[in-house]
């Protein structure tokens, strides 16, 4: 009997990531997974739709991949947030889709396309139920070492820019033991570092035990022996308690770092965005999280060119942006997206002028990381290693999530293992990498 290759292509965020995961894990029990496309008898493209360079650049990678049918693909396959928002207009957009799935519709994934190999029938699905949260076994695209673990689904902020409740529903939270037991059978495969996502990781458990559990779920996870890195991101700080400043402050498996999505920081803006802090609650947040966790790494996006941003907002912002020195910091045009309150705001932004605020913004946080990255000369780190590159071992340390925030380079003439944690003494800095030497007595 013929067996099938099939091949991935992941777009978006770490969450839809772990839902291209599930998928590879559903088929992976009958056929092959192959990583180059032009080997694929069935191809599958997972979109995201969250803005609208992230649904052009999915548009343009079903076209890529449609090149494909005139060779071996016999099935090209779109699924995630783009088709779950514009599913039926795609498929008359690009006739050489096949199949079309939303972000819910991965149960029969399978068997739909078993059909489709007999019958030859096209097929669309993108009815939301928001009820469930997609699980199953996973097939990692992360490397031996590391690996998002979804907490919770959905999200009931409504930002007034977003479109995320519209396409992943409100919010819901795995119960703990789920996602206890998802955690030890990735440590089973190898991993060291855990990375908790969400729409948003501080609301985790509010709507399953009535209050957040956040910081117990931490000191639960950190029990399981093998992990060594717990590493959480989207912390609204609107939800951040002291319960968890606690845990994240004492307990050693948690990394000090936290990924704070503040958007913006002027009260104009933040109060257009539907964003419940304002600026006077984000700087006390910011320096008791400080105060609390010496050597915190604090992580950022901001929000450029919302509807009625004036020039004094974003002078507001630049100067937040330079007295409080971000670790880290992504900077974002503001995407009008259909469906969204923002969209039909007043006083819309011209794309010059956000392309200008973005390079602004990211110029002088090139200057605060620069300065902040210069600090670290001398400093030892335990670093987790991650592979080898043109002469060089690269890593990361507690301040580096996994491809948002640079690698540490350095020489070792031994061959070293990917999920070894090594020391390493900073003797370089780049503008966003870091230059080590081992100080590890066993290299």
């Amino acid at each position: 009997m013929l067996k099938y290759k099939v091949g991935l292509i992941s777009l978006g965020c770490d969450k839809n990531r772990i839902d291209s995961e599930i998928i590879l894990g559903k088929f992976s029990k009958k056929y092959d997974i192959v990583n180059d496309a032009a080997l694929a008898d069935i191809l599958i493209v997972n979109t995201c739709g969250f803005i609208e360079d992230a649904k052009q650049e999915s548009i343009d990678t079903i076209l890529e991949m449609a090149q494909y049918k005139k060779n071996n693909c016999k099935v090209l396959i779109a699924t995630g947030c783009l088709t779950q928002r514009y599913g039926k207009e795609l498929m008359e957009l690009i006739p050489e889709l096949d199949l079309i799935f939303g972000v819910n519709d991965y149960e029969k994934i399978l068997s739909t396309v078993e059909k489709y190999l007999n019958e030859n029938q096209k097929l669309c699905y993108y009815n939301y139920s928001d009820s469930n949260i997609n699980t199953g076994e996973r097939i990692l695209t992360t490397g031996k070492s590391t690996a998002y673990l979804r907490i919770a689904e959905g999200c009931n902020n409504y930002c007034a820019y977003c479109i995320i409740p519209k396409i992943r529903g409100h919010y819901r939270s795995r119960p703990m033991e789920e996602v206890i037991n998802e955690a030890k059978d990735l440590v089973k495969k190898g991993v060291k570092e855990i990375i908790l996502v969400a729409q948003d990781t501080t609301r985790y458990g509010i709507d399953l035990y009535g209050s957040k559990k956040l910081h117990k779920l931490l000191k639960e996870l950190s029990n399981i022996e093998s992990i060594k890195w717990i590493r959480i991101l989207y912390c609204y700080p609107e939800e951040i308690t002291e319960e968890l400043l606690d845990e994240i402050a004492c307990n050693e498996k948690v990394c000090k770092y936290l990924d704070i999505p503040l958007q913006h920081v002027s009260n104009d803006v933040l109060k257009n965005m539907r964003r419940r802090s304002r600026k006077e609650e984000i700087v006390n947040v910011i320096s008791t999280i400080r105060n609390k966790i010496p050597n915190v790494c604090l992580r950022t996006s901001i929000i450029v060119g919302f509807p009625g941003e004036s020039d004094d907002n974003f002078k507001e912002l630049k100067e937040f942006v330079k007295d409080i020195g971000f670790d880290k910091l992504g900077v974002f045009k503001y995407s009008k997206e259909e469906g969204t309150p923002a969209a039909e705001m007043e006083n819309q932004v011209e794309e010059s002028i956000k392309e200008k605020r973005q390079q602004e913004l990211m110029i002088e946080q090139q200057k605060v990381s620069k300065e902040i990255n210069n600090k670290k000369i001398g400093k030892i780190y335990n670093v987790l290693v991650e592979g080898y590159k043109d002469g060089y071992w690269y890593g990361r340390n507690y301040e580096m999530s996994p491809e948002i925030d640079g690698s540490i380079w350095f020489k070792c003439d031994k061959i070293l293992k990917e999920g070894q944690f090594i020391k390493l003494k900073i003797n370089k800095s780049l503008e966003y990498d870091l230059v080590g030497v081992v100080c590890d007595e066993s290299c």
